[in-house]
């Protein structure tokens, strides 16, 4: 795969996880694993391109009114920490890659709309149920090197503690922190600092910012969602086969 595919495919990548408040992670972490890249340095490099495409998301769908922060804050106070120890860690490599595969899995649930605000009214969560859940996917995020938020909004969605469009909100805010968090923690970030790793970020930003911009004043890119559930599942499996 040529440097343009690439900058095209990561573009894609943050176009249609970012409609959803996501910043990525686990589609740049499918890519650049199936091209041969090491964890260490795949795990770098989707940290970095999760920050900003998270922050663009967050920026959007705050402007439109759809962040809260009572949700929030119970659930990132505790999963910050835990990111920045997760990221101290170095997993076996095909180990990486079963717990990657189960991550791209959930996401691909998540493009498919197989979760979907549960029916009755929004209710928050008990704060001891957040600040577990929280540490939990700090834990994971820092691990993998995820922001977290593709497992988090399903929660939000399943538990009837969000509607849809502030799941969005909240995922792209928990995922900014915990990026942050591992990027802090993790020592590789500095070695992909060059010329290539500034335009993947650059593709990256100005798919989210289009994506994310659909996703909190648009209709959804239903089918291109869907298109990219496919093309995830595909790479779920060949990593479980690994």
């Amino acid at each position: 795969m040529n440097e343009a595919t690439i900058l095209l495919v990561l573009a894609g990548i943050a176009f249609l996880y970012a409609s959803v408040g996501h910043g990525g992670a686990s589609g740049y972490l499918a890519v650049m694993a199936l091209l041969g890249f090491a964890p260490e340095e795949v795990r770098a490099t989707a940290l970095v391109l999760n920050l900003f495409v998270s922050a663009v998301a967050f920026t959007q769908f705050t402007r439109a009114g759809h962040f809260r922060w009572a949700l929030f804050w119970p659930f990132a106070v505790a999963s910050v920490p835990c990111a920045y120890i997760g990221a101290q860690v170095e997993l076996d490599p095909l180990l990486y890659k079963r717990v990657l595969a189960i991550c791209l899995l959930v996401a691909v649930a998540r493009l498919l709309g197989f979760f979907r605000a549960a029916d009755g009214p929004h209710r928050d969560p008990p704060l001891p149920i957040a600040l577990g859940v929280g540490a939990v996917l700090g834990l994971v995020s820092g691990l993998i090197g995820i922001g977290g938020g593709i497992l988090l909004s399903p929660l939000l969605l399943i538990c009837r503690w969000s509607s849809a469009k502030e799941s969005a909100a909240v995922s792209a805010a928990f995922i900014f922190v915990n990026s942050a968090a591992g990027i802090i923690s993790d020592q590789n970030v500095g070695n992909m600092l060059d010329q290539q790793h500034l335009f993947w970020v650059l593709a990256a930003v100005l798919g989210g910012l289009f994506g994310s911009y659909i996703g909190a004043r648009r209709l959804n890119e239903v089918r291109l969602r869907q298109a990219l559930g496919v093309v995830l599942l595909f790479a779920s499996i060949k990593l479980f086969m690994a």
